[in-house]
């Protein structure tokens, strides 16, 4: 199976299945010299793991992190760090009846069809389990951006038909401090609480739905991204729509853009008091050319709604006959709120590659 390596100066591997022993990634290329701060790459993922409130999974895993490789006194030594997180709470036994049922909108018939074998067990590698191991590693690659002044931010902006207004974010600890607030993670608190009756309302009809997460990256240097195949919005896109359930992406304008004329969409140039080169709107989502301007990089993300539902399905079994499936075990009914370090992860792995592209930067 291909396909389980991202970046080219900052990798990353990820390995493990939903209910495997553990799941865990290794990352390759990470300076040394960068402090490694243990408590803050589980405070991340603690933000992603099941259990945490009503509207998420009731799975119980701890997600505790051991760092294999890698590091010595706290510091990185520039060699392959290894993370693992063991499973702790599979209960495989919840998807017994699906072992030759294909569910609806699951990677079952097409993990089958490619490989001619599927771990019916949560999906196996296809599970949203896996995105643990990326948290971790875009926790390294957020401490790496931190150490040059960059903040990835992200929260919930829209669940369902549910949108927030935007958010101006003048600090980063505040912003973080009002999104963890609230269970769903939406920087606009009475927004929050519409979001999560709706999604308490939707849980209890054995239902699911969908949201959006906005991201923000603050503090970005002029000229990250390559200007024709790795654009840097090409890189955050590929990145984005490897998450499970994501279906779009985003970024500056959007898809409202195009409904904009030149004159009105085209970001003017200006300096600011302090000499810097600015622009006076952001429609470019901080990228032009497929390179970083200095603006804030704004982008959006869109999450289908779960597949995974509490009621009666038709379907069809291995062999093309004709089958039911009803939903079993414990499930999100919306994603989006343990997805906002998800998101933030992959965009800081994506920014700390081309950092390093740009600047073969040591600490």
């Amino acid at each position: 199976m291909a396909g389980n390596t991202l970046g080219q100066l900052f990798r990353i591997t990820t390995f493990g299945e939903s209910h495997g022993v553990a799941i865990g990634v290794i990352i390759d290329g990470c300076p040394a010299g960068l402090d490694i701060d243990l408590a803050y790459i589980q405070a991340e993922l603690d933000k992603r793991k099941p259990g945490q409130s009503k509207i998420t999974t009731q799975r119980k895993e701890s997600d505790t992190v051991q760092i294999l490789s890698g590091t010595f006194e706290g510091k990185t030594t520039g060699t392959p760090i290894a993370m693992i997180i063991p499973n702790e709470d599979q209960r495989s036994k919840d998807y017994s009846h699906n072992t030759d049922v294909f569910r609806p909108s699951h990677a079952d018939y097409t993990y089958f069809t490619k490989y001619g074998i599927r771990d019916h067990r949560g999906g196996g590698r296809s599970s949203a389990r896996e995105t643990a191991a990326r948290v971790a590693a875009g926790a390294v690659a957020k401490l790496l951006l931190k150490h040059h002044g960059i903040e990835v931010l992200a929260h919930v902006s829209s669940v369902g038909t549910i949108n927030s207004p935007n958010i101006s974010i003048q600090d980063a600890d505040e912003f973080i401090q009002i999104r963890e607030a609230n269970i769903v993670r939406c920087a606009d608190p009475a927004t929050a609480e519409e979001m999560i009756a709706r999604i308490d309302e939707i849980r209890k009809q054995g239902d699911t739905i969908g949201g959006k997460v906005s991201c923000t990256i603050t503090n970005c240097p002029v000229g990250l991204g390559e200007p024709v195949f790795d654009k840097l919005h090409a890189d955050l896109g590929k990145a984005m729509l490897s998450i499970n359930a994501v279906h779009g992406f985003e970024y500056g304008s959007g898809f409202t853009g195009a409904e904009m004329l030149g004159s009105e969409h085209n970001d003017i140039f200006v300096k600011d008091v302090e000499g810097e080169v600015r622009t006076r709107t952001n429609f470019s989502g901080g990228i032009q050319g497929g390179i970083s301007n200095g603006m804030p990089i704004e982008f959006k993300v869109a999450f289908k709604p779960v597949a995974t539902i509490m009621t009666n399905q038709n379907t069809i079994d291995a062999e093309g006959n004709a089958a039911q499936i009803q939903g079993k075990g414990r499930h999100d009914p919306c994603v989006v709120p343990r997805a906002v370090p998800i998101v933030e992860a992959m965009a800081a792995l994506v920014l700390a590659d081309h950092l390093l592209r740009n600047k073969n930067s040591q600490i």
